[in-house]
């Protein structure tokens, strides 16, 4: 099987997690010229993009296309913020999937639309440069009007005021404009769907909260979604970075047919909580990662090929951002033991280790480890926000699914896969990068220059490569051959893993 794939940015986790994906199940993922993609805050080259899309569909080089709409579109996740290209512009640029479908009516295509964020930080990094002064501002006055909108639909129009806020107009203005572009396109995007010219569409809220900006608007998307006749298919969730390998899973699961899920967690409260930067409990967001990837959760009392055990989140909101939140003994055994019995079942297991944002649990991982359980999982996830750790674990363990249906599972593509997100998320994003906040990437995220990126990445090198010889079992072999940090900063990092 073929897959062409328009990424959201060129990191590694929306471009090597999705390729791994598909190599799990061994089918061949195909992915723009790295010329054409963009680099950070420089927006892709659209135009190069289009003209690759066209070139293939026309050769039939594939029957399916997984399509980010922000790179197809804007550029990229962060243009999709920056960028000041106009409304007419960016729909004339999504009118390309009516022409590809015209042009290949045999082409099925998947497309996923981000619900742009924003950020409760004052960090510019990846927003426009005035957030260094107004970014917590702004996240408050989408909060504050997502709860005025509220008040509209409960008390009347008279009942919400314009809330107050210290945004300067112009500013205000910039932002507001940039979010109604967006806005118009997820909208445009519902219409693409509804017509046909896309089979599925997801509608992910990046680093959202319960009221913001983000919330507001899926309340006006689901409107219309409830309004059409196909909007109750459209898939709509907390998410961003895990969407490439969730619907390319999406994509090899279609070909077989449709897993079935069982969602296990080891603390009886905990598929209540909402996790950070989300706005639903963590069963729905686990539900709604599964039914994207192709799936469906199973009816109670019937038997599940596959399950995900999830580590719920901390009560207190841990953080591995740039803190070390303090594990709790008790949630970590009732995990192992959710673990232990899952995998004592011969099921497919992932776990989501969503117990904090920005990095894995040290002690469940390690747990396991010493157990004998961590290398027996089909797939781990414990990286950034809960949706992008559930939705790179159940892609991995659904790709694992199809692949073994369609007789073409690789098992060291799920060896490679699983060994990377334990180095990433556990290794690294709870371990080595805290304790070279300061002294490698100067007490910030970055980004840094080349001498300082050259010490992190030989530290980081020596201490993951370390950490790899630790876990694998005697007579298992796999070398760390290259770490990369793509932004030039602390927060993400691509590896390449070899099998000796």
């Amino acid at each position: 099987m073929r897959i062409a794939l328009v990424p959201l940015d060129e990191r590694p986790v929306n471009v090597d997690l999705p390729r791994q994906v598909a190599a799990i199940a061994g089918a061949e993922l195909l992915l723009p010229p790295a010329e054409a993609m963009p680099v950070f805050r420089r927006p892709a080259d659209v135009a190069a993009l289009h003209g690759w899309l066209r070139e293939l569909v026309a050769a039939g080089g594939t029957s399916r296309l997984v399509a980010c709409v922000d790179t197809l579109v804007h550029g990229g996740i962060i243009p999709a913020r920056i960028t000041s290209d106009s409304t007419t512009t960016a729909l004339e640029r999504l009118d390309l999937l009516r022409e590809l479908k015209a042009a290949s009516p045999e082409l099925r295509i998947t497309a996923a639309s981000l619900i742009m964020r924003a950020s409760d930080s004052y960090s510019p990094v990846e927003e426009p440069e005035y957030w260094s002064s107004y970014g917590r501002e702004l996240h408050a006055l989408g909060g504050a009007l997502h709860r005025a909108l509220e008040a509209d639909v409960r008390e009347g129009e008279s009942a919400a005021r314009p809330p107050a806020t210290e945004v300067p107009a112009e500013v205000r203005s910039d932002f507001e404009r940039r979010r109604l572009r967006n806005h118009t396109v997820n909208l445009a995007a519902l219409t693409l769907h509804e017509e046909g010219t896309v089979e599925t569409l997801t509608l992910t809220a990046d680093d959202t909260a319960p009221h913001s900006a983000g919330s507001a608007e899926q309340v006006w998307l689901r409107h219309w979604a409830r309004a059409l006749p196909r909007g109750g298919e459209v898939l709509m969730y907390p998410g961003a970075d895990e969407v490439g390998a969730v619907l390319v899973a999406r994509a090899l699961a279609a070909a077989v047919g449709v897993p079935v899920w069982r969602i296990d967690c080891g603390e009886p409260d905990g598929l209540d909580r909402v996790p950070n930067f989300e706005n639903a409990p963590l069963r729905d967001s686990l539900r709604r990662q599964i039914v994207a990837s192709g799936g469906r959760v199973a009816d109670p009392g019937e038997p599940a090929e596959l399950v995900v055990v999830a580590h719920a989140p901390d009560p207190a909101r841990g953080d591995y951002f740039a803190a070390r939140p303090a594990s709790d003994p008790a949630a970590t055994e009732a995990t192992v033991s959710a673990v232990r019995a899952a995998l004592a079942e011969g099921a497919i297991v992932a776990l989501a280790d969503v117990r904090f944002s920005n990095g894995g649990d040290p002690e469940l991982v390690d747990r396991l480890a010493e157990e004998g359980l961590l290398l027996r999982l089909s797939s781990y996830g414990g990286w950034n926000t809960a949706g992008n750790s559930i939705g790179g674990a159940v892609a991995q363990a659904t790709a694992l699914w199809a692949g073994r249906a369609l007789g073409t599972a690789d098992e060291s593509a799920l060896r490679e896969a699983l060994l990377t997100r334990i180095l990433d998320d556990r290794a690294y994003q709870s371990g080595t990068r805290l304790a070279m906040h300061e002294a490698e990437f100067g007490g910030r995220i970055g980004p840094v220059d080349a001498a300082s990126q050259e010490a992190a990445t030989a530290r980081i090198t020596r201490e993951l490569r370390a950490y790899l010889a630790g876990i694998l079992p005697a007579g298992e072999e796999w070398e760390l051959a290259e770490v990369r940090l793509p932004w030039q900063r602390s927060f993400e990092i691509g590896l390449t893993l070899q099998q000796r």
